[in-house]
């Protein structure tokens, strides 16, 4: 399988390339994020490891440099970042995979083979409702062409809200899909998050969008 490798630390970026050539990846290796995207223009991969503190480009703008349609390479990044808001705005911004340095390599393989075994899926598609456009390949939505200052959590509500149209979603259920039913978030914050949303939502002109259900939960009907 072949494999680019985004990591600015020489030494551990050197020890990783041996490692993952001994596991059997045909590895090519960037030391930045714009190295990796140049990387990524010029060559196909079925699999990345990113570091999300890099010079000149962070990983989150790799990340967002990926295209939105055809093949695209899973990403596992692998960062000393480890609060549930990094991995939350990096899972949102087209992460597969995230693991948190320090680690221990035979888990990084594990993960990878994982990865690469996990079928394609088309690109989720832009949506609409109404006056709402949601846009997951720009991470944008907006009433009537004005942009909707979402935060990466709001956007991903919005989002999932939008594709079940009719479904009512509970706390813990919109906690697992947007912060991968982390425990160290609590699903009280989602109230808060949805709060938010709705206050956002009312200030552009789409008042009472988000209705909630009794004992079911949240939901666009």
């Amino acid at each position: 399988m072949k494999l680019l490798l985004v990591e600015d630390s020489e030494r551990l970026r050197q020890t990783l390339r041996h490692g993952l050539q001994g596991a059997g990846f045909t590895v090519d290796a960037a030391g930045d994020g714009v190295e990796a995207c140049g990387f990524l223009a010029s060559y196909d991969y079925e699999l990345v490891v990113l570091d999300l503190m890099l010079p000149r480009l962070d990983g989150i703008g790799v990340l967002r440099s990926l295209p939105a349609g055809g093949r695209r390479p899973r990403v596992l990044v692998l960062s000393a970042r480890d609060q549930v808001p990094d991995r939350i705005e990096a899972l949102n911004a087209g992460a597969d995979d995230y693991l948190v340095k320090p680690f221990a390599f035979d888990e990084l393989v594990a993960r990878l083979h994982a990865l690469a075994r996990r079928p394609q899926q088309a690109q989720p598609l832009a949506l609409s409702h109404g006056p709402l456009s949601w846009d997951p390949r720009s991470q944008c939505a907006s009433v009537n062409g004005q942009p909707l200052p979402l935060t990466p959590r709001e956007f991903a509500v919005l989002g999932l809200l939008l594709r079940h149209q009719g479904r009512a979603f509970s706390r813990l259920e919109i906690l697992e899909r947007t912060a991968g039913g982390d425990s160290e978030v609590s699903d009280r914050s989602v109230e808060v998050l949805v709060f938010g949303l709705r206050r956002k939502l009312d200030t552009a002109g789409l008042p009472g969008l988000i209705e909630t259900r009794r004992g079911a939960g949240y939901l666009i009907p």
